[in-house]
């Protein structure tokens, strides 16, 4: 079996590379951006080719790429630059809809888009909602918008492509060790050190009470991603793990006192204010997310595909504050250092 992925150099990529090197029988086509050394784990063994699926030629680039492919799983985003949203729509939405298209010119047999529980309505925390909740985001994020427009694309392309098994995959929150500094640069920015969660151990942690959600590891989300390839199953699967994350449960992870609630307001007004600023690069709008997203019910992933999570959402949300701690990224020419 042939399998392109696109975006193979970011935290789920590089879990979806190593659960793929342990099929001796799958050849990997690499896609990304920068290509990473091909020297070191998981990059090696790998098929490279740099593609910005954001430019005008990229379909045309992709088709070329896919040719002989038997699956493609589209895992490219841009979640920064939160200043320039149209930088923002060029990767997200038209290099979805380039990806998408090249999949269909090359007649390759199964396409796996990443799509996230960020995709759903909110609604109340205390509901646990399956694959059919609306996917028409939350307004005031642009993640989430962006994803409910890949999600209408995909219904649209799977209806007029009958022959075309097309999957997509909505995890929770995505943590593992190695992308510790990937997401410091992504949410945190460079004037928050790696380590400073060893200097917060007697502090408590202000979050609104809303800030409940699921977490996954990646290499779970690795796991869900061979599953639908090898299966070739079709449709939409919710991905995550137990327990759901409550404040006080991310302040023990964390190794801090305790939680203390604060009003959403406050934390997004103070988010706003420092997202102007430009002294860290999350706006709002994550805020957003965070506090309405639902929680998902796993079913069909356990009764359909087999999955279970190895890992729990603790062990998981450990594992990358353990990455924060040390100072933990990939190797010095890896796509992931921060």
């Amino acid at each position: 079996m042939r399998i392109a992925v696109v975006g193979a150099t970011g935290n789920v990529g590089t879990a979806v590379l190593r659960r793929l090197h342990a099929e001796p029988d799958v050849q990997v086509v690499g896609i990304a951006r920068r290509i990473p050394d091909r020297s070191v784990l998981p990059y090696d063994g790998v098929e490279w080719h740099s593609v910005d699926i954001g430019l005008p030629a990229a379909a045309d680039a992709l088709t070329r790429l896919f040719d002989g492919v038997d699956a493609v799983i589209h895992l490219a985003w841009a979640l920064q630059p939160t200043h320039d949203i149209p930088v923002q729509y060029a990767v997200d939405v038209d290099g979805t809809e380039a990806v998408l298209d090249a999949v269909a010119r090359a007649g390759v047999a199964q396409v796996v888009v990443a799509s996230s529980v960020g995709a759903y309505r909110a609604t109340d925390k205390r509901l646990r909602v399956d694959e059919s909740w609306p996917v028409d985001g939350i307004p005031s994020a642009t993640y989430s918008v962006h994803k409910a427009i890949n999600e209408a694309a995909l219904d649209v392309f799977a209806a007029a492509h009958d022959d075309i098994v097309v999957t997509r995959l909505r995890p929770g929150l995505i943590f593992q060790r190695q992308a510790a500094a990937e997401i410091r640069g992504l949410f945190l920015g460079r004037v928050v050190p790696m380590r400073a969660v060893n200097w917060i151990k007697w502090a408590v942690l202000p979050l609104p009470g809303p800030f409940v959600f699921q977490a996954v590891h990646a290499d779970d989300v690795a796991e869900a991603y061979w599953l639908v390839v090898a299966k070739r199953a079709a449709g939409a699967f919710n991905i995550a793990a137990s327990p759901v994350l409550t404040p006080p449960i991310i302040a023990e992870v964390l190794g801090m006192r305790r939680a203390v609630r604060i009003p959403l307001g406050l934390l997004r007004g103070i988010v706003t204010l420092t997202w102007r600023l430009r002294l860290q690069p999350t706006d709002a709008g994550w805020i957003d997310i965070a506090a309405g997203v639902p929680i998902m019910r796993t079913d069909r992933a356990r009764e359909e595909l087999g999955w279970e999570a190895r890992h729990t959402s603790v062990d998981a949300l450990a594992d990358l504050v353990a990455g924060f701690a040390d100072g933990v990224s990939v190797p010095a020419s890896g796509p992931l250092r921060g």
